[in-house]
């Protein structure tokens, strides 16, 4: 085929919803990735929350995002995507001008009637509500609305506007900064995703084919849930008993929760869960070590190396690295398994840290997220592969939503963590270099959790997680 045809079967093979939902979803992608690289310093410097309360806050709002969009596709098919769409950028604006309203006259009432972490906490999970109905959304539009000539090109057309907004939101966060002020980072990013409500009003319609499978309900996304979960009767209840320890912690600093305890919850865990969570927790490792970049990397920047330094900027290296070079690594890659794949990703995110360790400087920085997103080219694509070769017959589905966990509980676990050994290494010890040591630790570790598993835990053939 040649060059013109081909050009030809992409410029027919595709119909208007499927560009609407895509040029949203760059300006989505903007706004997240604009808020998130200023986020950071904006609870730690503009409204004076702690160290670790601020790493805490901060994997919250990266974290509340992939959670909910294990449910997201179901609520989207029940509203139909034009609604859904519309709902979401809607959420979006609001929780964005409210994220950059904090500190406002207009909001002090309540701010005096409910305690700062819970207020901006319950702030901070909104964001995720609007993120996880635009996700399916996009996704199933760029589906429906291809010919099945071009579906695999509508994938890479989707998976590079996602970077192209990933990598201009830190650039829009840093002008709206430095001209606005940090609190109107959020606003321009309310702005960003209100604009695509009317876009999507106006211009997007539902595409339906014949034959579309529908999404499963909520209850069956539940039902699944508990299926790849494992000993869910087990589980859950025991997760739920951590959750609620975990939160109570957060909100009352007195309350000390003995190490036993926490031991013996994660051995109830280990011991019931599914050889596929299993994969799914260790590699929840690796999102710790990734997160940083948006947790602790800002704080460190403005309080080791530069105060003045231009945080947004520097957070873009990530995005413009991975829109430039993901093919290349991966065709340098393609012969290597999938799994080993992800183990070698690991370890070289793993490594990143340690750049900035040995040069704290702006440009050791800048290296360091290099060398993480070369990581993250390495293992993003085989990971999808092995979870859907790992899938049973009839759950890839299942098994393909559930992929996003770690990246969720990875960011959560991160902020914690990332809070707590900033402050200790940071403002106690005075000795902020061996933050990147012990997140780099963290990395190796899960390599070596992620080699052991390969060798004895992992399934050779799909099987069902009973």
């Amino acid at each position: 085929m040649s060059l013109s045809q081909r050009l030809d079967e992409i410029r027919t093979g595709f119909e208007r919803p499927f560009w609407v939902a895509n040029i949203s979803e760059i300006f989505e992608r903007l706004s997240y990735y604009g808020a998130f690289a200023s986020l950071a310093n904006y609870l730690h410097e503009k409204l004076n929350f702690p160290t670790e309360q601020t790493g805490t806050l901060a994997g919250i709002f990266g974290g509340m995002v992939w959670f909910l969009a294990i449910f997201g596709g179901a609520v989207a098919d029940k509203l139909g995507f034009r609604r859904a769409l519309s709902l979401a950028y809607l959420i979006l604006a609001a929780a964005y001008f409210l994220l950059g309203s904090l500190g406002a006259p207009w909001l002090a009432p309540v701010r005096a009637a409910i305690p700062p972490a819970i207020f901006v906490g319950f702030i901070l999970i909104l964001p995720a509500l609007g993120v996880s109905l635009v996700k399916p959304c996009v996704v199933g539009t760029t589906a429906r609305a291809s010919k099945e000539n071009v579906r695999s090109i509508g994938y890479s057309i989707y998976y590079t506007m996602v970077n192209i907004g990933g990598a201009a939101g830190p650039y829009v966060a840093s002008w709206a900064r430095r001209h606005l002020g940090v609190e109107n980072v959020f606003r321009v990013a309310a702005l960003s995703v209100f604009a695509m409500f009317f876009v999507v009003l106006f211009f997007f319609r539902d595409p339906r084919k014949p034959g579309d499978v529908p999404v499963p309900s909520i209850a069956q996304t539940v039902k699944n849930f508990c299926v790849v979960l494992g000993n869910y009767r087990l589980v859950l209840p025991v997760l739920l008993i951590a959750l609620i320890l975990r939160i109570s912690m957060f909100f009352f600093h007195n309350l000390a929760v003995p190490l036993w305890i926490w031991v013996g919850l994660l051995v109830l865990v280990l011991a019931g869960i599914s050889r596929f969570m299993w994969f799914l927790l260790l590699f929840t490792g690796y999102w710790i070590v990734f997160w940083q970049q948006y947790i602790t990397l800002p704080g460190y920047i403005h309080g080791y190396i530069s105060a003045g330094a231009d945080v947004e900027l520097i957070l873009i290296t990530d995005g413009l690295a991975v829109i430039c070079f993901t093919v290349l690594i991966n065709y340098l890659i393609r012969k290597i398994p999938p799994f080993h794949a992800v183990i070698l990703g690991t370890f070289v995110t793993s490594l990143s840290w340690l750049v900035l360790a040995f040069q704290p400087t702006i440009l050791g920085a800048v290296l360091s997220i290099l060398v993480l997103a070369l990581g993250e080219m390495i293992q993003a694509p085989r990971y999808y592969e092995y979870i859907s070769r790992l899938a049973p017959p009839g759950q890839q589905g299942t098994y393909m939503g559930f992929a996003f966990l770690p990246i969720g509980i990875g960011s959560i676990l991160g902020g914690w963590f990332g809070g707590r050994v900033m402050h200790q290494f940071g403002e106690v010890a005075r000795q902020p270099q061996r933050v990147w040591w012990v997140i780099s630790a963290v990395g190796l570790l899960t390599v070596l959790l992620l080699w052991i598993y390969d060798r004895v835990v992992k399934p050779s053939a799909p099987e069902s997680p009973q």
